[in-house]
């Protein structure tokens, strides 16, 4: 069984996720801080956590901050208005993806369903790419740079493949994220953007222009390297 935290300080809304999880075949536990859904992501071993933005003590930002630097469990983030500050803050803390509250389970199973599909699967074409100092392993699912390894999110991950799955391309963001993310795209890119930013953090030399992922004006994002 899949197994998913919940870390919500409503209990009713806690509780009401987690039954309609539980009732389409998910095990599902419940944290009501941001310090318990800490101590519950270690004790729990979750498949994915569904974490809430406003939390008591350590908020839903600095945890979702700290489970992203201890490894690439995904997360989604739920959000109590469709704020764009919450929502691209907590995006580049490193989400997976955002629901906006109200939500219902069947729509917050479908999002669940679709995170871990995208970080468990592959590319049909396995194989070792060299792309600079970039080393892309397809079958493996590994990034490494200058021989060092890369941890990435699986939205990080996912957004690198398809990029360089043709270089020189140019993507638009609508094109990435029904590719990455399998959303339609309603005019809201955010998603997109914010992963985008993590990337090249963690893939681009600090002191350069980005020479891996390269933003076209007014049309999207394509592939180098220069």
């Amino acid at each position: 069984m899949v197994r998913v935290l919940l870390i919500e300080d409503d209990p009713a809304v806690a509780e009401g996720l987690a039954i309609g999880l539980r009732r389409q075949g998910y095990t599902a536990e419940v944290r009501h801080s941001g310090e318990e859904g800490l101590v519950g992501v270690v004790e729990f071993d979750p498949d994915l956590v569904v974490l809430d933005v406003m939390l008591p003590g350590i908020d839903g930002f600095e945890v979702c901050r700290r489970i992203r630097r201890a490894g690439t469990l995904p997360v989604i983030m739920l959000t109590a208005r469709d704020e764009d500050m919450d929502i691209v803050v907590g995006l580049e803390a490193g989400a997976d993806d955002y629901v906006v509250k109200p939500v219902q389970s069947r729509v917050l199973e479908a999002r669940i369903r679709a995170v871990l599909r995208r970080a468990d699967s592959a590319t049909p074409a396995g194989r070792r790419e060299v792309h600079g100092d970039l080393t892309l392993d397809r079958t493996a699912l590994t990034v490494s740079k200058g021989g060092r390894p890369i941890p990435l999110a699986p939205s990080e991950l996912r957004l690198l493949l398809a990029l360089s799955a043709a270089p020189g391309r140019v993507f638009s963001r609508g094109q990435l994220l029904e590719a990455v993310w399998e959303h339609p795209f309603l005019g809201d890119s955010r998603l997109v953007d914010a992963c985008v930013k993590r990337l090249r953090i963690k893939i681009e030399d600090a002191e350069r222009p980005a020479r891996y992922i390269q933003t076209v004006r007014g049309f999207g994002y394509r592939f180098g390297p220069l």
